[in-house]
Protein backbone atom coordinates (compact mmCIF):
# COMPACT_ATOMS: atom_id res chain seq x y z
CA UNK A 1 0.00 0.00 0.00
CA UNK A 2 3.02 2.16 0.91
CA UNK A 3 4.50 1.75 -2.68
CA UNK A 4 1.19 2.51 -4.45
CA UNK A 5 1.24 6.08 -2.55
CA UNK A 6 4.58 6.54 -3.52
CA UNK A 7 4.13 5.71 -7.05
CA UNK A 8 0.65 8.26 -7.29
CA UNK A 9 2.49 10.67 -5.71
CA UNK A 10 5.22 10.64 -8.07
CA UNK A 11 3.22 10.61 -10.46
CA UNK A 12 1.36 13.99 -9.25
CA UNK A 13 4.70 15.34 -9.13
CA UNK A 14 5.58 14.89 -12.82
CA UNK A 15 1.89 16.45 -13.76
CA UNK A 16 2.62 18.94 -11.44
CA UNK A 17 5.88 20.12 -12.83
CA UNK A 18 4.87 19.78 -16.54
CA UNK A 19 1.50 22.13 -16.12
CA UNK A 20 3.79 24.40 -13.94
CA UNK A 21 6.83 24.10 -16.77
CA UNK A 22 4.27 24.79 -19.56
CA UNK A 23 2.60 28.02 -17.63
CA UNK A 24 6.19 29.49 -16.92
CA UNK A 25 6.60 28.90 -20.97
CA UNK A 26 3.54 30.41 -22.02
CA UNK A 27 4.27 33.36 -19.78
CA UNK A 28 7.79 33.67 -20.74
CA UNK A 29 6.59 33.23 -24.36
CA UNK A 30 2.74 35.18 -24.81
CA UNK A 31 0.93 34.67 -28.21
CA UNK A 32 2.67 36.09 -31.04
CA UNK A 33 0.14 38.76 -32.35
CA UNK A 34 -0.94 41.99 -31.35
CA UNK A 35 -4.41 44.16 -32.11
CA UNK A 36 -4.74 47.69 -32.92
CA UNK A 37 -7.40 49.90 -33.97
CA UNK A 38 -7.29 52.53 -36.86
CA UNK A 39 -9.31 55.49 -37.60
CA UNK A 40 -10.80 56.88 -40.98
CA UNK A 41 -12.36 60.18 -41.09
CA UNK A 42 -14.17 62.25 -44.12
CA UNK A 43 -15.37 65.85 -44.17
CA UNK A 44 -18.49 66.48 -46.78
CA UNK A 45 -21.08 68.73 -47.85
CA UNK A 46 -24.53 67.30 -47.87
CA UNK A 47 -25.91 66.84 -51.72
CA UNK A 48 -29.75 66.78 -50.40
CA UNK A 49 -31.86 68.52 -48.39
CA UNK A 50 -35.54 68.08 -47.07
CA UNK A 51 -37.40 71.07 -45.87
CA UNK A 52 -40.94 70.95 -45.05
CA UNK A 53 -43.40 73.74 -43.89
CA UNK A 54 -47.02 74.03 -42.84
CA UNK A 55 -49.72 76.29 -43.50
CA UNK A 56 -53.07 76.38 -41.45
CA UNK A 57 -56.82 77.73 -41.70
CA UNK A 58 -59.28 78.77 -39.53
CA UNK A 59 -63.43 79.47 -39.53
CA UNK A 60 -66.27 78.20 -37.81
CA UNK A 61 -67.84 76.66 -40.87
CA UNK A 62 -65.54 73.72 -42.26
CA UNK A 63 -66.36 74.45 -46.32
CA UNK A 64 -65.05 78.50 -45.67
CA UNK A 65 -61.87 76.74 -43.65
CA UNK A 66 -61.24 74.29 -46.25
CA UNK A 67 -61.63 76.96 -49.24
CA UNK A 68 -59.13 79.30 -47.51
CA UNK A 69 -56.56 76.36 -46.87
CA UNK A 70 -57.24 75.76 -50.63
CA UNK A 71 -56.29 79.49 -51.78
CA UNK A 72 -52.97 79.54 -49.28
CA UNK A 73 -52.00 76.52 -51.57
CA UNK A 74 -52.11 78.52 -54.80
CA UNK A 75 -50.54 81.03 -53.17
CA UNK A 76 -47.71 78.47 -51.41
CA UNK A 77 -47.45 76.98 -54.42
CA UNK A 78 -46.90 80.17 -56.87
CA UNK A 79 -44.36 81.56 -54.16
CA UNK A 80 -41.89 78.65 -54.50
CA UNK A 81 -42.26 77.92 -58.39
CA UNK A 82 -41.15 81.82 -58.40
CA UNK A 83 -38.56 81.22 -56.75
CA UNK A 84 -37.03 78.28 -58.87
CA UNK A 85 -38.39 75.27 -57.26
CA UNK A 86 -39.58 72.69 -59.40
CA UNK A 87 -42.90 71.47 -59.45
CA UNK A 88 -41.95 68.09 -59.13
CA UNK A 89 -39.76 68.75 -55.98
CA UNK A 90 -43.21 69.72 -54.24
CA UNK A 91 -44.82 67.40 -52.34
CA UNK A 92 -48.52 69.01 -50.68
CA UNK A 93 -49.75 66.03 -47.83
CA UNK A 94 -53.17 65.45 -46.86
CA UNK A 95 -55.07 68.18 -44.95
CA UNK A 96 -55.65 67.61 -41.34
CA UNK A 97 -58.95 68.92 -39.64
CA UNK A 98 -59.20 69.67 -36.39
CA UNK A 99 -62.34 70.43 -34.25
CA UNK A 100 -61.68 73.34 -31.58
CA UNK A 101 -63.65 73.15 -28.54
CA UNK A 102 -63.43 75.29 -25.39
CA UNK A 103 -64.09 73.34 -22.14
CA UNK A 104 -66.11 74.65 -19.74
CA UNK A 105 -66.36 74.30 -15.68
CA UNK A 106 -68.13 74.77 -12.99
CA UNK A 107 -66.57 74.45 -9.38
CA UNK A 108 -63.96 73.37 -10.76
CA UNK A 109 -65.91 70.55 -12.37
CA UNK A 110 -65.85 69.46 -16.15
CA UNK A 111 -69.67 70.00 -17.67
CA UNK A 112 -68.98 70.15 -21.26
CA UNK A 113 -67.69 71.70 -23.98
CA UNK A 114 -68.50 74.98 -26.92
CA UNK A 115 -67.64 74.44 -30.20
CA UNK A 116 -65.34 77.26 -31.58
CA UNK A 117 -64.44 76.39 -35.10
CA UNK A 118 -62.46 73.95 -37.60
CA UNK A 119 -58.74 74.39 -37.54
CA UNK A 120 -57.41 72.56 -40.90
CA UNK A 121 -53.43 72.27 -41.48
CA UNK A 122 -51.56 71.08 -44.76
CA UNK A 123 -47.78 70.81 -44.66
CA UNK A 124 -45.30 70.87 -47.85
CA UNK A 125 -41.96 68.70 -48.71
CA UNK A 126 -39.68 69.86 -50.78
CA UNK A 127 -36.74 67.20 -51.41
CA UNK A 128 -33.79 68.49 -53.79
CA UNK A 129 -29.96 67.90 -54.95
CA UNK A 130 -30.32 72.26 -54.97
CA UNK A 131 -29.18 71.98 -51.63
CA UNK A 132 -28.03 76.19 -51.53
CA UNK A 133 -31.61 77.18 -53.29
CA UNK A 134 -34.04 75.37 -50.94
CA UNK A 135 -31.80 76.28 -47.69
CA UNK A 136 -32.53 80.41 -49.15
CA UNK A 137 -36.37 79.44 -49.46
CA UNK A 138 -36.15 78.04 -46.39
CA UNK A 139 -35.34 81.10 -44.59
CA UNK A 140 -37.37 83.39 -46.60
CA UNK A 141 -40.36 81.75 -46.55
CA UNK A 142 -42.04 83.90 -44.26
CA UNK A 143 -42.27 86.31 -46.80
CA UNK A 144 -45.68 84.44 -47.47
CA UNK A 145 -46.98 86.28 -44.07
CA UNK A 146 -47.72 89.73 -46.00
CA UNK A 147 -50.19 87.25 -48.09
CA UNK A 148 -51.82 86.31 -45.05
CA UNK A 149 -50.52 82.45 -45.19
CA UNK A 150 -50.44 81.39 -41.70
CA UNK A 151 -46.93 79.53 -42.41
CA UNK A 152 -44.48 77.53 -39.79
CA UNK A 153 -41.20 76.45 -41.15
CA UNK A 154 -39.36 73.76 -39.94
CA UNK A 155 -35.91 74.09 -40.04
CA UNK A 156 -34.43 71.72 -43.42
CA UNK A 157 -32.60 68.64 -43.22
CA UNK A 158 -29.35 67.38 -44.78
CA UNK A 159 -28.53 64.09 -46.41
CA UNK A 160 -25.71 62.98 -48.52
CA UNK A 161 -26.61 60.15 -51.52
CA UNK A 162 -23.44 58.68 -51.70
CA UNK A 163 -22.62 57.20 -48.42
CA UNK A 164 -21.84 53.56 -49.74
CA UNK A 165 -19.03 54.95 -51.84
CA UNK A 166 -17.96 57.38 -48.84
CA UNK A 167 -17.90 54.26 -46.49
CA UNK A 168 -15.83 52.38 -48.36
CA UNK A 169 -13.23 54.80 -48.80
CA UNK A 170 -13.45 55.31 -44.84
CA UNK A 171 -12.94 51.59 -44.10
CA UNK A 172 -9.80 51.54 -46.28
CA UNK A 173 -8.43 54.72 -44.94
CA UNK A 174 -8.84 53.14 -41.15
CA UNK A 175 -7.09 49.74 -42.13
CA UNK A 176 -4.26 51.60 -43.40
CA UNK A 177 -3.72 53.29 -40.17
CA UNK A 178 -4.43 50.43 -38.49
CA UNK A 179 -1.81 48.86 -40.37
CA UNK A 180 0.65 51.14 -39.99
CA UNK A 181 0.59 51.60 -36.35
CA UNK A 182 0.81 47.63 -35.90
CA UNK A 183 3.66 48.19 -38.13
CA UNK A 184 5.06 50.92 -36.11
CA UNK A 185 4.61 48.53 -32.84
CA UNK A 186 5.80 45.47 -34.60
CA UNK A 187 9.33 47.46 -34.75
CA UNK A 188 9.29 48.93 -31.95
CA UNK A 189 9.44 45.90 -30.27
CA UNK A 190 11.83 44.55 -32.56
CA UNK A 191 9.60 42.06 -34.66
CA UNK A 192 7.91 42.23 -37.77
CA UNK A 193 4.50 42.03 -38.61
CA UNK A 194 2.87 38.99 -39.98
CA UNK A 195 -0.22 37.68 -41.20
CA UNK A 196 -3.62 39.49 -40.74
CA UNK A 197 -5.97 36.95 -38.30
CA UNK A 198 -8.99 39.26 -38.18
CA UNK A 199 -10.82 42.70 -39.23
CA UNK A 200 -13.39 43.97 -37.53
CA UNK A 201 -15.36 47.59 -38.39
CA UNK A 202 -16.63 49.66 -35.76
CA UNK A 203 -19.90 51.97 -35.42
CA UNK A 204 -20.03 54.47 -38.53
CA UNK A 205 -20.62 58.12 -37.55
CA UNK A 206 -21.95 60.96 -38.92
CA UNK A 207 -21.31 64.12 -37.02
CA UNK A 208 -21.52 68.13 -37.60
CA UNK A 209 -18.26 69.74 -38.74
CA UNK A 210 -16.75 71.16 -35.85
CA UNK A 211 -19.43 70.29 -33.74
CA UNK A 212 -19.47 69.30 -30.05
CA UNK A 213 -21.72 65.56 -30.75
CA UNK A 214 -21.09 62.96 -28.38
CA UNK A 215 -20.37 59.53 -30.38
CA UNK A 216 -22.45 56.78 -29.79
CA UNK A 217 -22.00 53.16 -29.12
CA UNK A 218 -25.10 52.61 -31.72
CA UNK A 219 -23.76 55.25 -34.39
CA UNK A 220 -24.68 58.87 -34.70
CA UNK A 221 -26.33 60.60 -37.93
CA UNK A 222 -26.14 63.86 -37.95
CA UNK A 223 -29.03 65.82 -40.24
CA UNK A 224 -29.09 69.23 -39.26
CA UNK A 225 -25.85 70.00 -40.64
CA UNK A 226 -25.10 70.70 -43.93
CA UNK A 227 -21.12 70.19 -43.90
CA UNK A 228 -20.71 67.07 -41.96
CA UNK A 229 -18.00 65.01 -40.64
CA UNK A 230 -18.31 61.03 -41.02
CA UNK A 231 -15.75 58.30 -39.07
CA UNK A 232 -14.99 54.57 -38.90
CA UNK A 233 -13.01 52.39 -37.07
CA UNK A 234 -11.95 49.47 -38.04
CA UNK A 235 -10.24 46.90 -35.43
CA UNK A 236 -6.99 44.45 -36.75
CA UNK A 237 -5.28 41.58 -35.13
CA UNK A 238 -1.78 40.51 -36.75
CA UNK A 239 0.62 37.91 -36.25
CA UNK A 240 3.93 39.31 -34.84
CA UNK A 241 7.09 37.53 -36.18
Amino acid sequence: MKHLNAVIFGIAMVVSAYFLGNAYSERANPPQHISITGLGTENFSSDLIVWEGRFSTFNTNLKQAFEALKKDKELVKDYLTKKGIAEENIIFKAVQTIEQRDNRYENGNFVGSDFRGYELNQEVQIESANVEKVEGVSREITELLNQGVQFNSSPPRYYYTKLADLKIKMISKATEDARIRAENIAENSGSKLGDLISAKMGVFQITGQNSDEAYSWGGVYNTASKKKTASITMRLEYKVN
